[in-house]
């Protein structure tokens, strides 16, 4: 019994001991968080466990959709511009990084092109806001072939952009929720082929 006992003081005092030391910690955080938008923690939960189910940080942060069977990598390409077209988001670049890669090993390689969007009224609009955000800036929608010959497409998921920390002011919420539909968009429709 007295074996017993000091095994739940030691508990007891391990408790205490971690309180004392991780508390005002957790409090700070807390005390952030009340701070940040209304959706920011159901944002860092979805990325939290997206990240325990695939063990990857980068598919945390990425929407992905793949795309439907019996499309080409030609078809998937001409969906993507054709909804930015109809979305009204300005194309700004477009990256042939597969063939990049096929030229410099002298073999083929797998098909990946990378696009970026942007409405530069809103961009200039999040930097004025904060200038972290010129990293994510333009958008980017990626289609890739994978090791199996399917092909996917990704973008970044905004949410953490948008809501992660302290609430945006209103009119840029508004405008960075549209950019956000837009891309959604282009994931959602190209995947099936749409125009």
């Amino acid at each position: 019994m007295l074996a017993l006992t000091r095994i739940f003081a030691l508990i007891g005092l391990v408790t205490v001991g971690l309180g004392i030391w991780v508390g005002p910690q957790l409090w700070a955080y807390k005390t952030a968080f009340d701070g940040f938008d209304d959706k920011a923690f159901d944002t860092y939960k979805a990325m939290a466990d997206q990240l325990a189910e695939t063990g990857n940080a980068a598919a945390a942060t990425v929407w992905t959709a793949k795309v439907a069977d019996g499309l080409t990598f030609e078809e998937v390409d001409e969906s993507i511009k054709a909804v930015a077209i109809d979305r009204n988001i300005r194309g700004v670049g477009e990256l042939p990084l597969g063939d990049q890669v096929s030229a410099m090993q002298g073999e083929d390689w797998r098909k990946l092109n990378i696009y970026l969007y942007c409405n530069p009224l809103t961009a200039a609009k999040m930097i004025e806001h904060d200038i972290s955000y010129a990293a994510y800036l333009p958008c980017r929608v990626s289609l890739v072939e994978d090791e199996n010959g399917e092909l996917w497409i990704t973008t970044l998921n905004m949410d953490m952009m948008i809501h992660g920390g302290k609430p945006l002011p209103p009119e840029l919420l508004e405008e960075a929720l549209e950019v956000k539909d837009i891309m959604q968009d282009i994931l959602d429709r190209a995947a099936e082929g749409d125009f």
